[in-house]
């Protein structure tokens, strides 16, 4: 049965970079592309970029299996490890993994978690 999860991390880009690769770089290591059929093979999730100055902020929540948690988490952390996507357009953006920590699901992402368990 699957649970929600969340993760979080923290990369450095420079101000003209696109804060959306990241999570796509994160959704290429979950769901080999990304873009895919739904639903996604190994965990549905969800990405939120916030930037502030050079930082931006990744909150990503996902559903698995427990006994998948680990592997979804090393996945998402080796993504952000790769420092750059190269998107459709042939543009490559580039950030720097600053950190990276599990997080609990917050009360206000209940339902989103649960649309991701049920996906």
């Amino acid at each position: 049965m699957r649970q929600a999860f969340a993760h979080e991390a923290v990369v450095a880009m420079d101000p003209g970079e696109d804060i959306r690769a990241p999570g796509a770089a994160i959704t290429v290591a979950l769901c080999g592309h990304w873009e895919h059929q739904s639903p996604c093979p190994l965990a549905p999730h969800h990405t939120d970029a916030r930037r502030s100055g050079t930082r931006v902020r990744l909150r990503v929540l996902f559903a698995s299996e427990s006994a998948a948690e680990a592997s979804v988490r090393t996945r998402i952390e080796q993504a952000l490890a790769e420092s750059s996507l190269t998107g459709p357009d042939g543009v490559t953006t580039h950030w720097r993994l600053l950190d990276t920590q599990p997080s609990a699901v917050r009360t206000s992402e209940a339902e989103h978690a649960e649309r991701l368990i049920q996906n």
